[in-house]
């Protein structure tokens, strides 16, 4: 729906299913209940996630007309996707290949490019439109920080092979569109520090190389090119997790000209410890109710003297079970509550930055990403199209003038 001249959605990796007919059948049972709710006399926009399987299907015979047709009875459109997850992201093992393929593969660059192809035909005329992505691959699947350099390298190149194809489409047609890569923890771009370190140091040069050679481009104009289509997507859950400063990173980014390509508004668990040894143990016991198998759940720890520590999965935090002042949990919860007994999300991060955006808009994309719901504890499960709603309104009353 539209919101302070914004686009304000939910993402549809929430549902389950691979295929595109999985995907067609759930945005049919869910999404008329939700805008009835939201958004019942205007249009209302959809965070469409497809998977690799979905996004060659749904060009396959007559499925695209149909959609467009679905979303045309149904006075909805589509502006942003999800591009991370490229396969099974729901009743399987997910955990670290949710990066897989990564950026060094040609099967990211060419499921990437397909999603772009069809968001041209799906977004109305006059909008822009975005595709998360993972942040180039995960960092513990290199020995070596000098195999993770070279990784990074091969990823940026295949990169701006889609900033060439965005160009060239947006030459052709028009339609802006852009690459929100998503930093998150273990990602090989894990910090917004990390994000613009790269951005200005391997993305930037690189580039300016690249449509050198490729298009003659002076460095501002390429310089001007790579900020317009890769851009970030800021996932309040993942900066609040490692105790990022919103404020501090957001005015860097735009002091430096890097654009926010969406907003993924979600929220992690996080509790502090009073130093009590059964207190610690009664809240490692609440976090040990969220450790279920299908996703990664890293976990921060904030250390008595300040620093971090980092853990792959909430597995291994427990294992460990450090002497520290706080946790921080990569578990989406929602982001309609803030107080889980012992545990709290880090809903005041989702405050913090909304109130930032309402204040001076930096972005024209939001989307709620609360996609746990099959594996929260049952006693927060509640029916599908009623949760993403309850989600929705509280973003809603939050940005309300």
């Amino acid at each position: 729906m539209q919101i302070n001249n914004a686009d304000l959605t939910y993402c549809t990796n929430i549902h389950p299913g691979e295929s595109w007919a999985d995907h067609f059948a759930a945005l049919k049972q869910n999404f008329p209940e939700v805008k009835a709710q939201l958004s019942p006399n205007k249009p209302m926009g959809i965070g469409l996630r497809l998977s690799n399987q979905a996004s060659v299907e749904i060009l396959m015979g007559d499925n695209m007309h149909q959609f467009k047709q679905w979303l045309f009875d149904n006075n909805a459109y589509v502006f942003t996707m999800n591009g991370f997850p490229y396969g099974g992201f729901h009743d399987t093992v997910v955990k670290d290949q949710v990066h897989a393929p990564d950026w060094t593969t040609t099967e990211r660059l060419a499921y990437t490019l397909r999603l772009f192809h069809i968001l041209t035909a799906l977004i109305p005329e006059g909008m822009e439109g975005g595709i998360s992505t993972s942040p180039l691959s995960y960092k513990h699947w290199f020995d070596t920080g000098v195999e993770m350099e070279d990784a990074k390298l091969v990823a940026t190149k295949k990169i701006l092979l889609v900033a060439e194809e965005l160009s060239n489409i947006y030459e052709q047609t028009g339609i802006l569109l852009h690459l929100d890569i998503e930093p998150e923890p273990d990602g090989v771009l894990e910090t917004g520090r990390e994000f613009i370190d790269w951005y200005e140091h391997v993305l930037l040069p690189h580039g300016i190389s690249h449509f050198a050679e490729k298009r003659d481009l002076l460095a501002h104009e390429a310089e001007a090119l790579i900020k317009r289509h890769i851009t970030l997507c800021y996932d309040v859950c993942h900066f609040a997790i490692g105790y990022e400063p919103h404020q501090a990173v957001i005015d860097e980014l735009e002091a430096k000209g890097i654009v926010t390509g969406k907003i993924q508004i979600s929220a992690a668990l996080k509790a502090t410890f009073t130093g009590e040894p059964d207190n610690k143990q009664a809240i490692l016991d609440e976090f040990a109710k969220f450790d279920e198998p299908t996703y990664l759940h890293q976990v921060i720890a904030r250390l008595h003297d300040g620093q971090l520590a980092r853990y792959p999965d909430l597995t291994d935090a427990l294992l460990l079970k450090d002497d520290a002042a706080e946790w921080r949990a990569h578990f989406h919860v929602p982001i309609f509550l803030e107080d889980f007994g012992l545990l709290q999300s880090t809903q005041s991060d989702i405050s913090e930055v909304l109130e930032i955006w309402k204040n001076k808009p930096f972005t024209k994309h939001l989307e709620a990403e609360t996609y746990t719901w099959g594996v929260l504890p049952q006693e927060l499960k509640v029916p599908m199209a009623q949760s993403i709603s309850r989600e929705l309104v509280w973003v809603k009353n939050k940005l309300s003038i």
